[in-house]
């Protein structure tokens, strides 16, 4: 059963929101290890000190690289992680090397299964049935869209905050429902959804739910999201 602590920013020009979350799966344990897959991005390197400094005396980071790594190398991280991290970028560059490079399977089933998920922005999107929901150029020219399907919801970050910015990102997102039936989350920033198994709870932050065929539905914290 999925095990996601996801979200639409990761901290507050920080990643403490990812920090906290994943804390209680690597503390007390002197061989943690959090798979790092910042697939998302063209610029991984640049982030590589910062974030290995930020989980620095909680666990260590094990990078994944799908352009230079064989599979079995990165499933054996994947599979020795206490967590698996995924932060944010282009969605559709992310999706595409983690099934360009056939770790998408393993991952899906791994993540399925129950191994703990940080995952912020596209790390968030990635997470659903499908990847459609995100507003990212498809740069790549990617034809690979399905995600981890750990969860039955589509999501949607950086949700705005101002009416006026809701009103446009609704009438785009509501297209997606002419052709898929499941349900949106939108992620505002600063918003924190936890996926439990089956049940789906907005932590805290601000987030509304997009159903087929009806109006969105703003999200109270603490409440279970249902469909």
């Amino acid at each position: 059963m999925a095990n996601l602590h996801l979200f639409s920013s990761p901290g507050k020009d920080d990643i403490r929101y990812i920090i906290e979350a994943s804390r209680p799966y690597l503390e007390g344990k002197s061989d943690a290890t959090v798979a790092y897959l910042p697939l998302a991005s063209l610029y991984a390197e640049r982030w590589q000190e910062y974030t290995e400094n930020s989980f620095k005396g909680l666990a260590r980071l094990e990078t994944i690289n799908a352009e230079t790594m064989s599979l079995p190398q990165m499933e054996e991280i994947v599979r020795r992680a206490s967590l698996v991290y995924i932060p944010g970028g282009n969605t559709f560059l992310l999706n595409h090397r983690l099934h360009a490079s056939r770790l998408m399977i393993f991952l899906r089933r791994k993540v399925q299964a129950g191994l703990p998920v940080a995952g912020f922005s596209a790390g968030a999107v990635v997470c659903g049935p499908n990847i459609l929901t995100s507003k990212d150029m498809n740069t790549v020219s990617t034809s690979y869209f399905e995600g981890l399907n750990a969860t039955t919801f589509n999501f949607s970050a950086h949700y705005p905050l101002d009416a006026h910015g809701q009103s446009a990102k609704d009438e785009w997102l509501a297209d997606y429902h002419f052709f898929h039936d499941n349900p949106i989350v939108m992620l505002c920033d600063g918003a924190y959804v936890r996926v439990d198994g089956r049940k789906t709870t907005l932590v805290r932050g601000e987030a509304w739910i997009l159903r087929k065929d009806q109006e969105k539905e703003k999200l109270e914290e603490g409440k279970l999201i249902s469909l």
